[in-house]
């Protein structure tokens, strides 16, 4: 078996199949393992690259316990409390975490009428967690019928409604609103848009909590990777695939840039949808599928600046979201007229206050990331633009929680749309690949297993059930299921 790209998906099918005896290489084009969840050292700072935030260990450690180990024998996951620190630009600051007497006692400031209300709409999200995600997170959709089977519990939740009008209905306040439904863009999906089943993500922190990997999220990607290779996988680094070989109804294998010739009675592919489908040259049935993929709704982008300061920061939590003055209308000019804001909302992640040693000593380590549109609504000159977007997006964190930060800062660098369409061959750009709205859930995303090419599969966050790191994990058991 061949598997191309080491991203989370990838190595989580790779570790199944070569735990059931199915000999598995992974083909990576990068110099280190990870896609997404790359990693960068510099100056003494270990910087992320994309995901950060760890929910359902379970699903983690489901990968160790196929052959007997535990997660722990290769990776340190440490909680993060509060989950989430959420902060207006009027001062109000707002802390989601699992401790529900304090997060009652912070909904009561803001809004004494809505404790019942967030009360109900946890029942409502734990409803839509055991039905979407533990019934249907893990199971491939290979044909319309078995969409049709899942359609009267989606019926039921209301899963044509988005996330923000469900919570609507249970809480009054727009700063509730807001903390209760910007969950989805972790994940690529407008709030105002993505469907109401994504309210599961609540329940899906509620149950297993939120974590960081001690030494960075990469330090998983390595915890991953030692457990392929003592099982007897194959990882190849620094190649990159040039095209997926196949005869008739059947993919052959891959040939890499270097000129590697690998052959396989089957290939699965981690990669994005559009660039996968492009390797398979002298195929019509690819060409029109790149065709029919392009005309899908892509996720936006995102801008992502990595810092490292002079100083340590207790005050500020590890994950914390910085809201615009504006909701809706910043979302409408992400997702729908390309605009780039000169307000972002920003996750801003401060990993050196869990983990001291992902900084120097007396040192701290950031990165801001701004959800930007992706290059086919927003075609953005990022060579020009990086810099004076960057430095907006720091005025943002000097304006609201460090007015010193410019002294204080000894390593800066960013990452644009433009590096994911050329490190990760995302189509557009696109942090998360297809936008998650219920028009492009189940059947109707990427399918685990090609409809024309018996022998190709595919994992990740095109693929059934979507982005972040439970859902790639559970793609990658979906996969997994119909190869072994």
């Amino acid at each position: 078996m061949i598997v191309i790209g080491s991203g989370f998906g990838g190595l989580a099918l790779a570790i199944r199949l070569q735990s059931a005896s199915v000999a598995t290489t992974i083909v990576e084009a990068r110099d280190q393992p990870g896609g997404r969840a790359y990693a960068w050292k510099r100056g003494g700072y270990t910087f992320d690259a994309g995901p950060t935030v760890i929910t359902d260990p379970a699903c983690l450690e489901e990968l160790w316990a196929l052959s007997g180990g535990c997660l722990a024998d290769d990776v340190t996951l440490l909680p993060v409390s509060p989950f989430y620190r959420l902060i207006w630009n009027d001062g109000t600051r707002f802390d989601y975490s699992n401790v529900d007497t304090e997060l009652d006692l912070q909904i009561a400031r803001l809004s004494p009428a809505d404790v019942a209300g967030y009360a109900r709409f946890l029942e409502y999200s734990r409803s839509v967690y055991e039905e979407g995600y533990l019934k249907l997170g893990t199971v491939p959709f290979l044909d319309f019928t078995s969409m049709l089977k899942a359609a009267p519990a989606l019926v039921r939740h209301g899963a044509w409604r988005s996330v923000y009008s469900v919570v609507s209905s249970f809480v009054q306040n727009e700063k509730l609103r807001q903390a209760l439904s910007f969950h989805t863009l972790l994940v690529g999906g407008n709030p105002m848009q993505t469907s109401s089943i994504y309210a599961l993500i609540h329940q899906l922190e509620k149950q297993g909590g939120v974590w960081f990997a001690k030494g960075g999220t990469n330090a998983l990607v390595s915890g991953m990777v030692a457990l392929f290779e003592r099982l007897g996988g194959t990882l190849l680094l620094d190649e990159k695939v040039a095209c997926i070989t196949h005869k008739g109804k059947q993919v052959t294998g891959v040939e890499t840039a270097s000129g590697k010739v690998l052959k396989s009675e089957m290939v699965a592919s981690n990669g994005d949808l559009v660039h996968s489908y492009g390797l398979i040259e002298g195929s019509h049935y690819a060409a029109a599928k790149v065709r029919s993929l392009r005309r899908k709704r892509f996720s936006p982008s995102l801008f992502v600046v990595h810092f490292g300061l002079d100083g340590s920061f207790p005050g500020i939590a590890h994950h914390s979201i910085l809201f615009s003055d504006r909701y809706g209308s910043l979302l409408k000019d992400i997702y729908k007229h390309g605009k780039l804001a000169e307000d972002p909302s920003i996750y801003l992640h401060h990993p050196s206050v869990t983990d001291p040693d992902m900084a120097p000593a007396g040192k701290s380590t950031f990165y801001a990331l701004a959800p930007v549109p992706h290059m086919g609504r927003a075609p953005v000159d990022w060579a020009v633009e990086g810099q004076r977007y960057c430095d907006v997006v720091l005025g943002r964190i000097c304006d609201l929680l460090i007015p010193d930060l410019h002294e204080r800062l000894e390593t800066c660098f960013h990452y644009t749309p433009q590096n994911f369409h050329d490190d990760l061959g995302a189509h557009l750009g696109s942090a998360f690949s297809l936008e998650p709205v219920l028009t492009q859930s189940a059947w109707l995303r990427g399918h685990n297993r090609d409809d024309h090419f018996s022998n190709l599969y595919f994992v990740g966050a095109g693929t059934h059930p979507g982005a972040g790191i439970p859902g790639v994990v559970g793609s990658a058991k979906a996969t997994a299921s119909l190869i072994v």
